[in-house]
């Protein structure tokens, strides 16, 4: 994986927003900007469930994760959580927008306005952050079409969070094979 470069050092209040496929190094990227923090809050969006991949996937995130870091588990309200922990951090940390958007469709089911609710939610809280706010998500309109209505709607959604969070970032990186390329802004003071 590729070390950041002290040019690449991000300054004050920013947002960033960085994507890429599955295994592409974008948690891991998100962590080391997130690293040159001394106090950092990391969001985790993922549910605990009876899934074994799924908990040792957190198991690794949570062992690749400084101890003094705090985290905050929390599914669907994001943006209210960015909020709480503006002021006492210096980062924070969100990993992943995949999992919020997917955690979204499974509790507002047919409450489409209550979907977006959350997704407004996290972009105002976004635009008035005064502290960096580091989020991850999966690019998954890559891909080919799903075939059932549930994968079409699931791919849909985080296409649509990706870029109402990407209209509102300072700077939006594109993870491929561990390597970050800038598709907005830059993080050379990536400053509002």
């Amino acid at each position: 994986m590729q070390q950041i470069q002290g040019s690449q050092q991000i300054q004050g209040n920013s947002v960033i927003l960085v994507l890429g496929g599955v295994r592409s190094g974008k948690s891991r990227y998100a962590q080391q900007l997130a690293d040159q923090s001394s106090r950092v809050v990391f969001v985790a969006t993922a549910e605990r469930r009876d899934d074994e991949e799924m908990h040792r996937k957190i198991a690794r995130h949570r062992s690749e994760r400084p101890a003094h870091w705090i985290t905050v588990e929390e599914p669907l309200a994001v943006g209210r959580i960015v909020r709480s922990h503006e002021r006492d951090c210096d980062t924070i940390l969100v990993d992943c927008l995949t999992l919020f958007g997917s955690n979204l469709l499974e509790s507002y089911e047919n409450d489409e306005p209550g979907l977006q609710a959350q997704i407004d939610d996290l972009c105002m809280a976004l635009k008035t952050v005064p502290c960096r706010v580091i989020l991850v998500s999966n690019e998954v309109g890559s891909g080919v079409v799903p075939a059932y209505a549930l994968g079409r709607r699931f791919r849909d959604l985080i296409g649509e969070v990706n870029q109402r969070v990407a209209a509102v970032a300072d700077t939006v990186l594109l993870m491929v094979a561990g390597l970050p390329l800038t598709i907005k802004g830059s993080l050379d003071g990536a400053q509002r």
